[in-house]
Formats: C-alpha cells, structure tokens, sequence
C-alpha cells in the first residue's frame, strides 16, 4: 500500500473528520471566551477593585496580569465545556432495555391458532 492511498484512507475515517471540525470550532470559541474575559468581565474586575488594569500588572519582567487573564480564560472555556457534556451525556442516555411480558392465556391462544393457520396453508 503506497503512503498516498495509506494518507487517503486515513483522511477519510470519520473521527479524523470530526476532529479536525472540533480542534477548528474550539479555536473559534477560544477567541470568543478570550475576548468575554479580556474585553468584558476583566474591566468589570478592574473597576470593583480600583481601576486597575490587569494587562499591564508586572512583577519584574513576569507579565503576571496576562497570566491571570489567561488563567480566567482556560476557567472559563473549562465550565462551559463542562456544561455541554453534561447537557450531552443528559440526552444521550444508555439504551433501555425493553423486556416482554409473558403472553397471556388469550395472547397464548391466538398464537396457536395462527400456527395451526399457517401449518395448513403449508
């Protein structure tokens, strides 16, 4: 099998599909949850504590403001991930399994009635 066809029959695999989709959409909704953190919840947190504008808290070198609004970020990302497959694995329940009753004597006569039918038509 040649690394063409190999790469061919790879690609085409449905969960390699699926995951190229979700790695895509996740970085779309990385940027959403980023931008809700940096441009909506951490001014709001600046504001209660005293203006202060986490972006540019420094310690040394260390940009220690970016890490906190990275750290909200993954936090953030991290909940609403959880919530979604909690909601999933609440519509995605097991399988239930259904078991029959046993027939009842009407149920066990009219069985044996459509046998002996279907033995004299043989």
């Amino acid at each position: 099998m040649s690394i063409v066809s190999e790469f061919k029959e790879f690609i085409s695999k449905g969960n390699v599909l699926d995951l190229a989709v979700g790695v895509i959409i996740g970085a779309a909704f990385g940027k959403i949850v980023s931008s809700l953190t940096d441009d909506v919840i951490m001014p709001v947190v600046g504001l209660a504590v005293g203006k202060i504008d986490f972006s540019t808290i420094m310690l040394g070198p260390m940009k220690i403001g970016l890490f906190i609004n990275a750290l909200l970020d993954f936090l953030i990302l991290a909940f609403i991930i959880f919530l979604i497959v909690k909601a999933a694995n609440r519509i995605v329940k097991a399988p239930v399994e259904v078991v029959a009753a046993p027939p009842t004597t009407d149920q066990q006569l009219l069985m044996e009635i459509r046998d002996s039918l279907r033995a004299g038509r043989a």
